[in-house]
């Protein structure tokens, strides 16, 4: 009778492991685990294309549209998504140290250049000393557009920068140019009164302007500010997430994302090692 009873018990126990660990997997019709990804509207045409691809793969992906009063770091962090895809890693890095969290990238995406377009010049050697450029008014795209105005020969930011704008982050402004901080969605009416303005590549879309109108813009090696797909850290190695990420980074996503969005946003698939030294862009 005892032999019976354990038999009986050990069954029990058995089965609600099993159940465990079949529901992280599986849903109550026994269905495969469906991965629920946070984004905002201006990537959900690519996130369709690339759901579509995981479906025919066997992966259920749901798609979390956030409007912008909401942080999709924020709700991963919680639980309620298991990974995002709207974010640079610099932003990334920034939301980690104000809030305590732990969140880590699992692979890259796009870049979304920003670039200095001019109704006046066709080139940058065109722009003279003296003249005004006007640039987003918020730390983080002040910064970036600082960036690129050294790219472009035109200043050079101090020994010590962050990635954060400020007129003391400039150490050398050889062509004493201007610069004019205004709000970013009025960054592309202000070109009439401006010799340029770096303008945010959603903006510029908006506004009715292509990366190929750009003086210049940031390219692939802007590594602080290349897209991510986030994930929680003890989420980093789950093996459905990282075919995932294989299947974004592929050449047909890639061609897509080319063509969807007329060349705006650049595909950049780089490894998270070479993605983890993007602060010494920063230095050089």
């Amino acid at each position: 009778m005892k032999k019976w009873l354990s038999l009986i018990l050990f069954t029990l126990v058995l089965a609600l492991t099993l159940s465990g660990c079949l529901s992280k997997s599986t849903n109550s019709n026994g269905e495969k685990h469906v991965i629920k990804v946070g984004i905002r509207s201006s990537e959900l045409r690519t996130w369709e294309y690339v759901k579509e691809k995981a479906e025919k793969e066997g992966i259920k992906i749901e798609l979390v549209n956030f409007a912008a009063t909401y942080d999709p770091d924020q709700a991963l962090a919680e639980g309620d998504i298991d990974i995002n895809a709207f974010q640079h890693v610099a932003y990334l890095d920034t939301f980690n140290q104000k809030n305590g969290t732990d969140l880590v990238p699992i692979g890259t995406t796009i870049m979304a250049p920003l670039g200095l377009y001019s109704k006046k010049y066709h080139s940058i050697d065109e722009i003279p000393d003296g003249a005004q450029i006007a640039v987003p008014n918020d730390q983080s795209n002040w910064g970036r557009a600082l960036l690129l105005l050294q790219e472009a020969g035109f200043i050079k930011v101090v020994a010590d920068f962050d990635g954060n704008g400020g007129e003391d982050k400039i150490k050398d402004n050889r062509k004493h140019i201007k610069i004019v901080p205004v709000d970013a969605a009025n960054t592309p009416r202000v070109m009439e009164d401006t010799a340029g303005s770096i303008i945010n590549n959603g903006v510029a879309v908006e506004a009715g302007l292509s990366l190929k109108d750009a003086l210049i813009h940031e390219s692939k090696t802007a590594k602080p500010f290349i897209n991510v797909i986030v994930a929680r850290k003890e989420d980093k190695n789950r093996s459905d997430l990282k075919k995932l990420v294989r299947i974004y980074q592929s050449e047909d996503t890639a061609k897509y994302i080319e063509k969807t969005y007329n060349g705006n946003y650049i595909p950049t698939f780089i490894s998270l090692k070479e993605l983890s030294t993007y602060k010494d862009t920063f230095k050089n």
